[in-house]
C-alpha cells in the first residue's frame, strides 16, 4: 500500500437538510486526486464520522470508493477508512465493511472515553491487526482520545506485520523525533501536525495525513514534492505562505474552517453537524480572508 505524499482525511458534504450529499462527494474527490494527493481517507475526524449513521457510513464509505476507482488515476490513489470505535470489537466489523467496500488500510486510534494504560493499548491494536486483512496506520491523537501511545508502545506494535505505520497527531515533535530516529522496519512515522511537516519530512518522514489539505491539497502536495528534491527553500516559502491558515485551525474550530475553506473557499460543502457548531460571522469572515 503507497502511502507517500499527501493523503487527504477528506470533509463531508452534506445538504441543506444535513443530509450525505454524495454527488458533490463525488465532486471532491476527484479533485483532490486532479490536485496531485496521493490518497483519500475516509471517515477520519474531519470527516464527522461519529455523526454516521451505519447507512451513512456505508454511503459514504461506498460513494468514496466508486469516485476514486472511476478516475484516471485510480492506480495511484491510494484509499484508507478509519474504523475508530468505542470497542474495539466494533472497529474489526468496520475493518471488515471496509475491506468489502475495497478499502487498501485501514487507520485507527486508541479507544475513546476508556482511558485505557499502555498494555490495554497494545492489546486494542494486535487484536484488530491479528484478523484485519488490511493493513493498520495507527493514529494517536491524545487530544481527542484521552491518552497517548508512548514510545515503547510503539515501539513494540512496529513489530506487528499488518501495522504499518503511526500517524502523530499529538504535538510533541520531540516524541515524533525519536520514532523517526528509531529507524523501525517497515513501519513509517506519518505527519499529523499540520503546522509541522517540513519538520517531519526534515527527519525523514514519507507522509502527511492533512485535514488542512481539504484546503490546500495542491500547495501541500507542492510543498511535499519539494522537500523530497531537497528544495527546503521552496518547502519553506509554501509553509509560509499557508501557515496563517494553518494556524487558525489548529488554534480553534478546525472542521469548520476545513469546510468552509473546502479548496480555499470555492466549494460549499454545507455545515458542520451536532454537537458541532458553526463559526460565527465575524470569525467566518476573519477566516476566509486569510485565504485571499
Amino acid at each position: 500500500m503507497n502511502i507517500t505524499g499527501i493523503l487527504v482525511p477528506i470533509v463531508t458534504p452534506f445538504d441543506a437538510q444535513g443530509n450525505v450529499d454524495a454527488n458533490k462527494l463525488t465532486a471532491l474527490v476527484k479533485a483532490f486526486i486532479d490536485k496531485g494527493v496521493a490518497g483519500i481517507v475516509a471517515c477520519g475526524t474531519t470527516g464527522e464520522y461519529y455523526t454516521f449513521s451505519p447507512e451513512e457510513r456505508a454511503l459514504v464509505l461506498t460513494t468514496i470508493a466508486d469516485a476514486a476507482k472511476g478516475s484516471d488515476n485510480k492506480n495511484a490513489i491510494t484509499l484508507i477508512a478509519g474504523i475508530n470505535s468505542l470497542s474495539t470489537d466494533h472497529s474489526i466489523v468496520l475493518a471488515e465493511q471496509a475491506k468489502t467496500l475495497g478499502y487498501d488500510g485501514l487507520m485507527l486510534s486508541v479507544t475513546p472515553y476508556s482511558l485505557p494504560e499502555q498494555d490495554g493499548i497494545i492489546a486494542h491494536f494486535e487484536k484488530v491487526a491479528d484478523v484485519s486483512e488490511l493493513p493498520i496506520i495507527m493514529y494517536n491523537f491524545p487530544a481527542r482520545v484521552g491518552v497517548s501511545i508512548e514510545f515503547d508502545t510503539i515501539k513494540h506494535l512496529a513489530k506487528h506485520p499488518n501495522i504499518i505505520g503511526v500517524k502523530e497527531s499529538s504535538g510533541d515533535f520531540s516524541h515524533a523525533l525519536r520514532m523517526l530516529q528509531a529507524n523501525f522496519n517497515d513501519f513509517e512515522v506519518i505527519c499529523g501536525c499540520d503546522d509541522q511537516p517540513v519538520d517531519f519530512f526534515f527527519w525523514g518522514a514519507k507522509s502527511w495525513i492533512a485535514g488542512a489539505a481539504n484546503v490546500f491539497p495542491a500547495e501541500q502536495v507542492a510543498l511535499f514534492n519539494a522537500t523530497q528534491q531537497g528544495d527546503w527553500q521552496t518547502a519553506k516559502k509554501i509553509m509560509s505562505e499557508i501557515y496563517p491558515v494553518i494556524h487558525s485551525m489548529e488554534s480553534g474550530n478546525y472542521n469548520q474552517k476545513a469546510k468552509v475553506g473546502c479548496l480555499k473557499g470555492t466549494v460549499d460543502v454545507g455545515a458542520v453537524r451536532v454537537p458541532l457548531t458553526p463559526m460565527s460571522g465575524s470569525e467566518k469572515s476573519e477566516f476566509l480572508a486569510l485565504l485571499s
